[in-house]
């Protein structure tokens, strides 16, 4: 019996064996299968982005030399305005100021020297005669004073004497209260301005009219 278990041991343990390394080919199938499928999605995704960044770069370079030459142009446009507007106001560059002294000291050297002038001469032409002065005029005789004029002495009108029977030349006493005094017995601005006794009593029937109390000092003024 124990030969007999024996061979079917080695059996099950070669069986065994089989399916493991069966499995095990499987295992390293699918293993070697996800990497090339991760490889391929790594390059699914990699090659658009380095696509896009070279897209990106020769973007970047073209702008850059659009920008560089765009720039040239206006630098060159900007230094023609500046010499044209340099020539206009008469300011020469430094290049056309070299060259310009250059061609004078060649012209000066060419040039005979001029003869100095004698100093006898310019001591004649520096020493000149002095101007006479001319006498001062005479002045002018003084004017007479003009006469004062004499002031007229203002002419004093002799004033009117008030008509003193016209009471409302008083203050505050209009026509109608007028009549009413004249009808009552006041007839004159004197019984107004000094009042009698019997005066009084006429006046005081106009004591409710406005002013009344100053009729007496303005008949006053009158008189």
């Amino acid at each position: 019996m124990a030969k007999k278990a024996k061979p079917n041991v080695d059996k099950i343990v070669k069986k065994v064996n089989k399916e493991f390394e069966k499995t095990s080919s499987q295992i390293e199938s699918l293993i070697s299968d996800a990497l090339k499928q991760f490889d391929s999605l790594q390059h699914q995704v990699q090659d658009p982005i380095r696509k896009l960044l070279k897209e990106v770069d020769e973007l970047r370079e073209r702008e850059m030399k659009r920008f560089n030459d765009e720039f040239e142009r206006r630098m060159e446009e900007f230094h023609e305005l500046q010499s044209s507007v340099l020539e206009r106001l008469g300011v020469a560059s430094k290049e056309d100021i070299r060259k310009a002294e250059k061609e004078s000291k060649k012209e000066s050297s060419k040039a005979p020297a001029k003869k100095a002038a004698s100093p006898t001469k310019k001591a004649a032409a520096t020493t000149k005669k002095p101007a006479a002065k001319k006498a001062p005029a005479p002045k002018a005789a003084a004017k007479a004073p003009a006469k004062a004029a004499v002031k007229k002495a203002p002419v004093v009108k002799a004033k009117k004497p008030a008509d003193k029977s016209n009471l409302t030349l008083v203050k505050g006493i209009g026509p109608a209260t007028a009549e009413k005094m004249k009808a009552a017995g006041i007839t004159s601005i004197d019984q107004i301005a000094n009042p009698s006794p019997d005066d009084q009593e006429k006046l005081k029937a106009f004591s409710k009219v406005k002013g009344f109390s100053q009729f007496t000092a303005e008949a006053k003024k009158i008189s």
